[in-house]
């Protein structure tokens, strides 16, 4: 559970009662005149992406609450796998969630909900990036391989060290090969949602992406 002091509410925008956390916000104050704001269905998780932001935009915190329960890890595996600080990741998408809390009310649709929130993250990380150095990524966002004794040992190490030589290409590409790669091959995102996320062209993120895998190819010729 990521949890921040109280936030100010900014004019405008959707109060803010409370924490904004990762998995969930906290609900308003009990002690808060709620009798004049609108009702919303009941049943959250029964809503697409783009319902949930419309609503959460109109200031629904269940709504905006099941918008983090279903994106937020996805948000936080992102940002954790191009930082090395596992801290500094939560901090960002903490930060991020905050800014969409306040921000909804201008979401128009024009991309996903979840490329959207994915721009509020990648825009955070670079700020970070621009305020300190950042060491090579430390942890893999895949699954390691099962530790199930019933499994074939030489297979276990095998993947891992597969999956160690491959963290350590990853972490050798430049920064916006690796959030492309990431953003395509982890997330499944399309090279007009890599843009979008990253403020690249179509062609750019193809660059990036063709150099990234030529790197990675090379780097793990002795696995194939």
């Amino acid at each position: 559970m990521l949890s921040r002091p109280s936030i100010a509410p900014d004019p405008g925008s959707p109060d803010v009662a409370g924490d904004v956390s990762l998995p969930s916000i906290a609900a308003p104050s009990a002690d808060r005149d709620t009798s004049t704001r609108p009702t919303f269905a009941a049943d959250h998780r029964e809503l697409g992406d783009r319902a949930l932001a419309a609503a959460a935009g109109m200031g629904d915190r269940r709504a905006f609450e099941e918008i983090v329960r279903r994106l937020g890890p996805d948000m936080l595996r992102y940002a954790t796998h191009l930082l090395s600080d596992r801290g500094a990741a939560e901090d960002i998408v903490q930060d991020a969630l905050v800014d969409a809390w306040r921000g909804l009310r201008h979401f128009r649709s024009d991309s996903s909900l979840r490329t959207w929130l994915f721009s509020v993250v990648s825009h955070k990380v670079t700020d970070h990036r621009r305020r300190r150095s950042i060491a090579p990524v430390e942890d893999w966002m895949f699954e390691r391989p099962s530790q199930d004794p019933r499994d074939d040992p030489s297979r276990t190490v095998s993947d891992a060290d597969f999956l160690s030589a491959l963290d350590d290409a990853l972490a050798e590409l430049p920064y916006r090969q690796r959030a492309c790669w990431l953003l395509r091959e982890v997330e499944g995102m399309k090279h007009t949602e890599i843009g979008t996320v990253m403020a690249l062209s179509p062609g750019a993120v193809r660059g990036h992406l063709t150099r990234a895998r030529a790197t990675l190819e090379t780097r793990l010729e002795t696995w194939r």
